[in-house]
């Protein structure tokens, strides 16, 4: 585990959940969980049909994550050496590219047939990604926060989730009773979450364990 660098700024994030803050955490800062320490501030509390309703808020602390003393051509010529092995141990051609320079950075892997590297639900990328970041750190000797996606596979994910968040939002309106959506990993949950977030006749949770954690859509009490 890195040390924490107390000389990085703390930040305090408010949603309807802790868990909806900390996955709002994630998404602003591009970390991971495991990247960040949570000080609960403050429970979210639902009040008394609706009335006195308070926001979850809780303090990020960023663990140590500074930007390495490496160029950044430097940066982004070590993240697609490591991919350029890792396809070619899988006996996978695909080419890397570079979609950002800039912390965090961003690599799409086009070419024909990449299914394999994508997987059930996104879950090989997911592994891929992760196991990407965990050898470039060890290049590096830091965490290096960046994002692998697999011929466009995480955009289109993007959209497709956003429009079916928008349109359960609807249907939960119409119907009057809340949707509970298919098991899906955090990042994605993030993606609803935060799709909604500004929605004033809806709102969202997670619920169940592990791989079956899923999204619940419903509507605002009070």
């Amino acid at each position: 585990m890195p040390k924490r660098d107390r000389a990085m700024e703390e930040i305090e994030i408010a949603a309807a959940t802790v868990e909806q803050a900390i996955e709002q955490a994630e998404a602003q800062l591009g970390l991971s969980r495991n990247q960040f320490e949570v000080e609960v501030v403050r429970r979210g509390t639902s009040g008394i049909l609706g009335v006195g309703s308070k926001e979850a808020l809780i303090r990020v602390i960023p663990l140590e994550r500074a930007r390495p003393e490496t160029a950044e051509n430097d940066m982004t010529q070590v993240v697609t050496e490591v991919l350029n092995t890792l396809l070619r141990l899988l006996c996978v051609t695909g080419k890397v590219e570079v979609l950002s320079a800039d912390i965090p950075l961003a690599f799409n892997v086009q070419g024909d047939d990449l299914g394999i590297l994508i997987g059930r639900r996104g879950q090989t990328l997911s592994s891929l990604e992760h196991i990407t970041k965990l050898i470039v750190a060890r290049r590096l000797n830091t965490w290096l926060p960046l994002r692998i996606d697999v011929a466009g596979y995480k955009n289109r994910r993007r959209e497709s989730l956003q429009r079916l968040a928008l349109y359960l939002a609807e249907q939960v309106k119409t119907k009057r009773h809340a949707i509970t959506m298919e098991p899906m990993p955090a990042d994605e949950r993030r993606i609803v979450h935060l799709t909604l977030a500004d929605n004033p006749d809806i709102t969202t949770h997670s619920i169940g364990e592990g791989e079956n954690r899923k999204v619940v859509v419903l509507l605002r009490q009070g």
